[in-house]
């Protein structure tokens, strides 16, 4: 499992780190334009989502990226160049895809929270689907829709009662989370689907969660909706696209996770599916960028303790939030290429939190002060889910590509972060 205590962990160290990623020097990198440093590999991504379309040829398939995974423009961009759409769950997400020019008929809406001014948003730029969750929102999308004068695509999102096997917090397949609706409430749903005269609803849609590492909860949430849509079809309501959502784990612990190859992944989604002669959609993530984003980082200093040695790092919890929220594990190695002799340490940020830890008794190569390390696989939700806590400011990212690169979200400046902050002078009553 990727998740876990990291006081649990006290196995074998990985390898030193490749001084080389997309054939880009790290420590020029590092060294022209500082730390900590989000760097993605477009190389590594153009390869990803080159083996997940080989394995669904011959299938009318689309790959929708699911944005908040790293919504990056230039990484948007690489997405949309390369045939993949957008699977949003805001409207900063629509803004930012439509931005970096995402056609709006290559993007679909998630989420269990769509406003009324998100869903009216989305609806005037003409995007390809809604995906549904709630009853409440499919007569919201039918009202704004009717305003509008158009007809809205949906799918309802089935919640099929699937234990994912990943961590709880990133688990959406359960009757106890919050996400989609049970197949008794979807089947009354179609029942009274002449009801909605600007809803065209006619797709399904599950995401039983993320990282997960085992075919089998696939092909058991799989087996469900495919009941359930012979069911629906046999009534006389058409399913014109069955979207299967994400989900699909990345290596976060070399050694330990083994991702399943995408042929396989495929292969349940064609067993599960067989016959089905409507649109298939996937909704991967993780899974296309994980991987070729790291986090480049320098040491502070080593701080002995009474018990344990401290690493502290110029990298935080506010620039790698999964350490600290989930008890994630990323391989953290030296940028070197001599060996050297291992010691113990827990790896630590600057920030003033205890769970600013990025690892507990991490048996690694040794470290001094001003060292470059190298946390892996924090291309998906590393920056996504950063924040200036302490008043740090957000780190620059960057595009590999061949032996190039590119600054593509420049080092946030002190003016920049507090730019939204005017001093209490104006003062109103309501």
């Amino acid at each position: 499992m990727a998740f876990m205590t990291p006081d649990s962990v006290t196995t074998a160290p990985p390898l030193l780190a490749d001084t080389a990623i997309d054939d880009v020097d790290l420590a020029a990198l590092a060294a022209r334009l500082g730390t900590p440093l989000h760097a993605y590999s477009s190389s590594a991504i153009r390869q990803r989502i080159g083996g997940l379309q080989a394995a669904l040829r011959g299938l009318d398939a689309t790959i929708f990226f699911a944005v908040k995974a790293n919504p990056n423009l230039a990484i948007l961009q690489l997405m949309s160049n390369a045939g993949v759409g957008a699977d949003i769950v805001s409207v900063g997400e629509l803004r930012r895809s439509l931005h970096a020019g995402m056609p709006p008929e290559r993007i679909v809406f998630s989420g269990v929270g769509k406003s009324a001014d998100e869903i009216a948003g989305a609806l005037t730029v003409g995007i390809h689907r809604f995906n549904v969750e709630s009853h409440d929102e499919l007569l919201t999308l039918q009202r704004l829709a009717k305003v509008q004068g158009v007809t809205a695509r949906a799918a309802v999102r089935i919640n099929p009662d699937v234990d994912a096997h990943t961590h709880a917090k990133i688990s959406t397949g359960k009757s106890e989370n919050k996400f989609g609706v049970s197949i008794d409430e979807a089947r009354r749903w179609f029942a009274e689907r002449k009801q909605l005269s600007h809803v065209q609803l006619d797709g399904l849609h599950v995401h039983i969660g993320s990282q997960i590492l085992t075919l089998e909860p696939f092909r058991l949430a799989l087996q469900r909706v495919a009941a359930f849509w012979q069911e629906l079809e046999q009534a006389g309501h058409p399913i014109s696209s069955i979207d299967v959502g994400g989900g699909l784990g990345v290596c976060y612990r070399a050694g330990e996770d083994h991702p399943v190859a995408a042929a396989d992944y495929v292969g349940v989604i064609r067993e599960a599916l067989a016959g089905y002669r409507g649109r298939l959609l996937l909704e991967p993530g993780r899974y296309l960028v994980a991987e070729a984003g790291v986090l480049l980082t320098r040491v502070i200093r080593v701080k002995p303790g009474i018990e344990r040695q401290f690493l502290v790092l110029d990298a935080a919890m506010n620039d790698l939030q999964r350490p600290s929220l989930y008890d994630a594990w990323h391989d953290i190695v030296p940028v070197a290429d001599e060996p050297r002799p291992l010691t113990t340490y827990d790896i630590v940020g600057p920030v003033c939190e205890t769970g600013d830890t990025f690892a507990r008794k991490r048996v690694m190569p040794e470290c001094v002060a001003g060292d470059l390390l190298l946390i892996k696989a924090t291309g998906a939700y590393g920056a996504s889910m950063a924040s200036t806590y302490n008043s740090r400011p957000l780190a620059a990212e960057v595009l590999l590509n061949q032996g190039r690169y590119a600054v593509v979200r420049r080092r946030q400046h002190f003016e920049e972060m507090i730019a939204g902050e005017p001093p209490a002078r104006h003062w109103e009553t309501t």
